[in-house]
């Protein structure tokens, strides 16, 4: 978060908007504190993954609403997967 230039309270709104976002797009039923930790933990889990592939991701705002998008539906994806 600190590298992407905003603090813990724009973490959680942003986090917040990203995952009702990827639960808006996957089609998933889930609640606001469940959203916001979906969108923080998936902004964890792609700048991960851009890092293992070498890429750099967005900056500041706008680049963490997509990465923790990005990781939020890979998060709801895998957790269908085991689900099932």
């Amino acid at each position: 978060m600190e590298n992407a230039g905003v603090g813990w309270i724009a973490a959680i709104i942003i986090g917040g908007i990203a995952g009702w976002l990827a639960e808006k797009v996957m089609s998933s039923n889930m609640g606001l504190l469940m959203n916001i930790l979906l969108g923080i933990v998936g902004a964890i889990v792609a700048n991960w993954i851009l890092g293992l592939l070498h890429i750099q991701p967005l900056a500041g705002w706008l680049g963490y609403l997509i990465t923790g998008f990005v990781g939020a539906c890979i998060l709801i994806f895998v957790g269908r997967l085991i689900r099932r």
